[in-house]
């Protein structure tokens, strides 16, 4: 997939204030400071188009970026630690459990993935509430350019063998890195088949 335009389109704090459900959608979530918004940044060429910033829990709102005039970029508030009152956490997490279970045009879910850190426990929670739901995702392990190989590979096995304790199979997965370049154009393959054979179906 080539991308010709990326811009901002809005911000909203719950799911009435989103745009019209007219138009395919992929959110991108994880725990905070996974690299969201660097990752969007990347697939879509467009540096600023993000905010990106070194403060956990930067993304307060659900953000929808279009991409080539016909399909979405969701990003949404990260889960996990932030220095943000109670009461705010759990405005985020009303707002997005919301959006990702009634959100009718969102597509699939990018869950992303420190590739540093052994399974966190909130990451293993949040991919057990989507596949209790039914919700598509796939996982993307970020910051692999961290590591050596057979340590990104260990890092991977690891998130495999812990999720193969209840999973019967395991999800698509993408392994990324905003300095070698790894990982953007099967990310955006993946997104423009999906988009093809949703077409296919109506």
């Amino acid at each position: 997939m080539i991308i010709r335009s990326a811009s901002f389109i809005k911000s909203s704090t719950s799911i009435g204030q989103c745009n019209m459900p007219v138009k395919p959608e992929f959110g991108f979530i994880g725990r905070s400071n996974v690299g969201k918004s660097s990752l969007i940044n990347f697939l879509t060429s467009y540096s600023h188009l993000a905010k990106i910033s070194g403060s956990p829990g930067k993304t307060r709102t659900i953000n929808h970026f279009l991409i080539n005039d016909c399909w979405y970029i969701v990003d949404l508030p990260g889960y996990g630690y932030a220095r943000v009152p109670a009461k705010m956490r759990e405005s985020w997490v009303s707002a997005v459990q919301e959006y990702i279970l009634k959100r009718e045009n969102l597509i699939c879910l990018f869950v992303l993935l420190d590739s540093r850190h052994r399974p966190q426990k909130s990451d293993m929670l949040f991919m057990e509430f989507l596949g209790r739901n039914q919700i598509p995702f796939v996982r993307v392990f970020t910051k692999t350019d961290k590591l050596k190989k057979d340590t990104l590979e260990g890092s991977v096995q690891d998130y495999n063998l812990e999720m193969l304790k209840i999973w019967e199979s395991l999800p698509i997965t993408f392994t990324t890195s905003i300095v070698s370049k790894a990982g953007r154009d099967e990310i955006l393959q993946f997104i423009e088949e999906t988009i093809n054979n949703l077409s296919k179906t109506i």
